[in-house]
């Protein structure tokens, strides 16, 4: 999970409003922040600076090309419908093999948004090792209980 740099944003309209206390967050830790153009009005408007980005079929440069050439380091992306789908497929692409993290739903963004600036200092979140306990049993390995 990237601690700095530069979050690109592009989220349905029913998405805006919730979104926007993430994205904040994340400003305020430093990021950077880009959407496409009706995501970009609405984050502006809201008082986050933030860079417009062209949609891939908007032409170049486009998302893509941001993602592909290093400036991206983490996406927010829901869409609603099949076509918009469709439409995030190159997104989603690059995302994974440029290994930028990519979150498809509201909740795990904000979740994402949330829990940067509680990474340890190594900036990586590792997991809890498991501590389990059994009770002692007179049983051996493999034999059933009667």
């Amino acid at each position: 999970m990237p601690r700095k740099g530069t979050v690109f944003v592009s989220v349905r309209e029913s998405d805006k409003t919730r979104i926007a206390e993430a994205v904040q967050l994340l400003y305020s830790l430093g990021f950077k922040v880009m959407a496409t153009s009706g995501t970009q009005r609405f984050l502006t408007d809201f008082g986050i600076p933030t860079e417009k980005v062209n949609k891939v079929l908007e032409g170049r440069p486009h998302i893509v090309d941001a993602i592909t050439n290093g400036d991206i380091q983490l996406v927010f992306n829901t869409t609603e419908g099949p076509q918009a789908l469709a439409d995030s497929r190159s997104l989603r692409r690059a995302a994974l093999l440029h290994k930028v993290p990519y979150y498809t739903t509201l909740s795990g963004a904000v979740a994402a948004a949330q829990g940067i600036p509680r990474l340890s200092g190594a900036g990586t979140l590792r997991s809890a090792p498991c501590r389990a306990t059994f009770p002692k049993t007179d049983r051996s390995p493999g034999e059933e209980a009667r």
